[in-house]
């Protein structure tokens, strides 16, 4: 992240990358949680036996949805923390599109631009973040979308 990043100076980085987070961890312990919580316990996500039998894979995959719920922590520890926002609303998310399977045992890393900045008051910016999350080791990343915020001083 880049440390004159600001509320004042926030602007300045439309079409520029703002950060990317740390490597993260898949593991299948992680995947089964998240299977628990929303009740999608399909094979490929919590059947290693099968997914290693049957899976184009050759192992179980994390749910897409697991991998998008990634964003939303790292634009908070990216963006919104450095920002020192007094308020953040999650406005949505648009264009997503996944890519590449995450494997278990995979690593995955987001990263974010600033696609755009619209005041919409005084103190009140509609950001548009572009997302990307990479996988450790492959060319092709996991997943891309939009992330909109209000973000308030």
């Amino acid at each position: 992240m880049n440390p004159s990043l600001s509320m004042r100076t926030l602007q300045d980085f439309v079409g520029k990358e703002i950060g990317v987070s740390a490597w993260e961890d898949m593991p299948q312990s992680r995947i089964d949680a998240f299977a628990e919580c929303t009740g999608d316990r399909q094979w490929i996500h919590v059947d290693p036996e099968r997914a290693r039998k049957e899976s184009p894979f050759g192992t179980t995959i994390a749910h897409g949805f697991l991998t998008l719920s990634t964003l939303a922590p790292n634009a908070l520890e990216l963006l919104v923390k450095p920002l020192e926002a007094r308020q953040t609303i999650n406005c949505g998310v648009e264009n997503v599109r996944f890519i590449s399977p995450v494997r278990v045992g995979a690593r995955i890393r987001t990263r974010l631009s600033l696609q755009a900045v619209a005041q919409k008051g005084p103190g009140r910016h509609l950001v548009t973040l572009g997302s990307q999350v990479d996988i450790e080791g492959e060319d092709k990343p996991a997943l891309t979308a939009q992330m909109i915020f209000m973000l308030n001083e």
